[in-house]
């Protein structure tokens, strides 16, 4: 069984598409999606459907969620996506479980459910998110996305895991997602960060065609240079 986990495509198709050649080559039994498709780049309408069309699961992440709750400022977004792709982020979960090679990992994006988790962040902080806040037992382990930097930190019974990001990942300037391949039941399980280079320049002067982007030599420093832009 092997399950691809991914997140933060954030409007890079450049990157995207890179990732799919690399799943094409992986052949992945299931795809799951960890939340925000949309935001900082240039191209939310592309990458929300390659996410619509490509994975099997779907979690909504803090940009997915804040493009309705705070429309004012996302406009660009809101019009470029649709009413019709925005209502399909608004009724996303915020969390999920995955049962894989005998552990029961908690799915969450980060915010807006939960903080940002880090992998400087103590391990007790961490211990909390395999807490559901559906009133679920506790899992095993955490995956999760919204850093943009992978990591993966053994826990007391399991481990916290980062996929990284798609299209804007800080660090390496990369496209990242995590390969889980194991059984559903008992097992070995391996953990692999899957980290893709693509076309960075590329990705940064195709922002330059959308003029209305907001932040957008921020986006491309990023992307660029993989230093968050405040």
């Amino acid at each position: 069984m092997k399950v691809v986990v991914l997140a933060d495509l954030h409007g890079n198709m450049v990157a995207t598409e890179a990732m799919e050649r690399e799943l094409d080559a992986i052949q992945p039994d299931e795809i799951w999606f960890l939340g925000d498709a949309v935001g900082k780049g240039p191209e939310s309408d592309k990458t929300i459907d390659w996410v619509r069309k490509h994975c099997n699961h779907w979690i909504a992440g803090n940009w997915d969620r804040i493009l309705s709750e705070v429309p004012e400022k996302n406009a660009f977004y809101i019009k470029q996506i649709g009413p019709e792709r925005l209502e399909w982020l608004n009724s996303l979960p915020l969390e999920d479980e995955l049962e894989i090679g005998g552990l029961r990992f908690r799915l969450v994006h980060g915010r807006p459910l939960d903080p940002l988790y880090s992998n400087d962040d103590p391990g007790e902080k961490l211990l909390g998110g395999c807490r559901f806040h559906d009133g679920r037992p506790d899992a095993d382990g955490l995956i999760c996305a919204d850093a943009h930097r992978p990591f993966i930190r053994p826990l007391k019974d399991g481990y916290a895991i980062n996929t990284g990001s798609i299209g804007n990942n800080l660090g390496a300037t990369r496209a990242h997602a995590l390969l889980l391949e194991g059984e559903h039941g008992s097992g070995p399980i391996r953990m692999t960060i899957i980290s893709v280079p693509y076309d960075n320049r590329k990705a940064a002067e195709i922002a330059d065609s959308y003029p209305e982007l907001p932040k957008k030599e921020a986006y491309q420093n990023e992307v660029l240079t993989g230093v968050y832009s405040r």
